[in-house]
């Protein structure tokens, strides 16, 4: 009995999936591992459920913690730890509209992709320390550590959905209880889009991070002369002859959202953060790396 051949669209995003996954996780190895782990983790022995190591036995230990199988492959007496459960969840949330397309200059790589990258370098940080990580609403929301999360996570930052908004907006996280939570995002949707469901969150205690992604063409509006400016998703379009005359108060707009974020990060107790995709990844993420480890 021959077996139905998938569908060439099929074929076509599994191709995609195949390529885009190996090269963000390389990359991101690479970027976690440019980052110095410091003493973030929180690993250590204690009343657990996993194991963690064996030691060998030392007087005043309880028998009942002796592993006689380990023990009985040598002359020593060992200790089955457990790990202390003190491992905290991170939830991530690395927007996926079409605004996050969007790539001013050739070589510069997309809101999108650089988002994705602090996201998963971040998480292969957060992992190698024991921590639980969650990114809402996709197939790695149930909070885990290890490398079959970061094989969950890669795969959801790194699989293109269909009929993605125009913008972003902040997921709910229903049950799930962060003790951090990092939004990476350009934030250019509407205040409804974005504060309330930010509100909400913080209300449920824990701290989170802001990061506001953006390219260079999007703060300093170069544009002259006639122009077409046109949504990534082409739901919204715009023409005019005087693309310089709508330069300051543009700028003026994109700076409320930016002063309005940072104000909710600070009423928050949150940490707010400005990174251009043409600057280097390495600075955002040692200064994700040091918010969520509790560094200043």
């Amino acid at each position: 009995m021959n077996q139905p051949r998938p569908s060439a669209d099929l074929r076509a995003a599994s191709e995609g999936l195949a390529t885009t996954f190996p090269a963000l996780m390389v990359e991101a190895l690479r970027l976690a591992a440019s980052v110095a782990m410091g003493d973030h983790g929180r690993r250590r022995a204690g009343v657990g459920e996993d194991f963690w190591q064996y030691r060998q036995a030392l007087p005043g230990d309880d028998l009942a913690t002796v592993d006689w199988r380990r023990s009985g492959r040598s002359d020593t007496a060992y200790v089955r730890e457990r790990e202390w459960e003190s491992a905290h969840t991170v939830a991530i949330w690395s927007d996926t509209a079409q605004s996050m397309d969007y790539s001013g200059k050739r070589g510069v790589p997309s809101k999108g992709e650089r988002a994705n990258l602090l996201a998963m370098a971040l998480s292969v940080l957060l992992s190698k320390a024991g921590e639980r990580i969650a990114f809402p609403a996709t197939i790695a929301a149930t909070p885990r550590s290890g490398e079959r999360q970061l094989q969950r996570i890669s795969q959801a930052v790194s699989t293109t959905e269909q009929n993605r908004p125009e913008y972003g907006t902040v997921p709910q996280f229903g049950d799930l209880k962060a003790a951090r939570s990092v939004f990476l995002s350009d934030f250019m949707g509407t205040e409804d889009q974005i504060f309330p469901p930010l509100k909400a969150i913080a209300e449920r205690a824990g701290t989170g991070c802001l990061i506001h992604i953006l390219d260079d063409t999007e703060e300093a509006f170069p544009f002259d002369g006639r122009v077409i400016f046109e949504s990534m998703g082409g739901g919204l379009s715009f023409e005019t002859h005087r693309a310089k005359g709508l330069r300051e108060e543009y700028r003026e707009q994109l700076a409320k959202r930016c002063d309005a974020l940072e104000e909710f990060a600070r009423q928050a107790g949150w940490q707010y953060l400005k990174h251009h995709t043409s600057q280097s990844p390495k600075a955002a993420l040692l200064w994700l790396h040091m918010v969520i480890g509790g560094q200043r």
